[in-house]
This record gives C-alpha cells, sequence and structure tokens, in this order.
C-alpha cells in the first residue's frame, strides 16, 4: 500500500474534495495500541492494488496527531474509534469500521458501493 500521511489540518479539506473524484480511505491508527497494529497489518497484507488502483490511502498517526483525529470525527459526523477505517466518497464518509472489524472485503465492498455506514 502507497499510505499518504495525515500530518496537517488543511490536508482535510483537500481530501474532502478530492473524494469527489476518487475514492479516498483514511487508516486512523494508534502506534501504541497492539489491536490497530493488528488491523493494520492484516489491512497491508490483505490489500490487493489491482482491486484498489482507483483509490487514494491516508494514515493518520492519532497519538501524534490528535487534533486532525477529532476534527475528522467533526468534519465526517462519525464517532472516533481506534483504529478506524473510514471510506470518503463525493465529500462524505460512506463507511466506516473499528478494531477487528476492519478488514480488505468489506472495504472493497463499502468502495464497489455494497456497504452502509456504520457508526
Amino acid at each position: 500500500m502507497n499510505w499518504t500521511e495525515l500530518k496537517s489540518l488543511n490536508q482535510l479539506e483537500e481530501l474532502r474534495n478530492e473524494s469527489k473524484n476518487q475514492t479516498v480511505i483514511i487508516f486512523k491508527h494508534s502506534t501504541s495500541c497492539s489491536i490497530s497494529k493488528t488491523a493494520l497489518n492484516r489491512l497491508e497484507r490483505n490489500w490487493k492494488e489491482e482491486e484498489m488502483n482507483s483509490v487514494k490511502p491516508y494514515y493518520l498517526d492519532l497519538l501524534s496527531f490528535r487534533e486532525i483525529s477529532r476534527s475528522i470525527a467533526d468534519l465526517f459526523d462519525i464517532e472516533h474509534q481506534s483504529p478506524q477505517i473510514i471510506v470518503l466518497k463525493n465529500g462524505k464518509a460512506v463507511f466506516n469500521r473499528s478494531h477487528f472489524d476492519i478488514e480488505f472485503t468489506s472495504i472493497k465492498n463499502a468502495v464497489l458501493g455494497a456497504n452502509p455506514v456504520k457508526n
């Protein structure tokens, strides 16, 4: 996976606009949490670039950038979780999962429009 790191609040509006042209995924990661490390490892291990080449993945180290994490919850009207995956389309969150519910197949289905938002 080729992650783009989220490091500034300004990027949130950019990726929101970007999601109007291509699907965007945000992975909120707690670097001190074993569940978060496991979810990230599982996602990266199962990611199939050929199936997800139209998706731009963003990575947020939420311990280093707590303000960005809070802003994501507010901007996209979703409950903060850690770890958490959020799929954005047309400027809105269309899917989110946390902890061990983060898995490639459900993300792929959300990208293809098969799953509703889960808070």
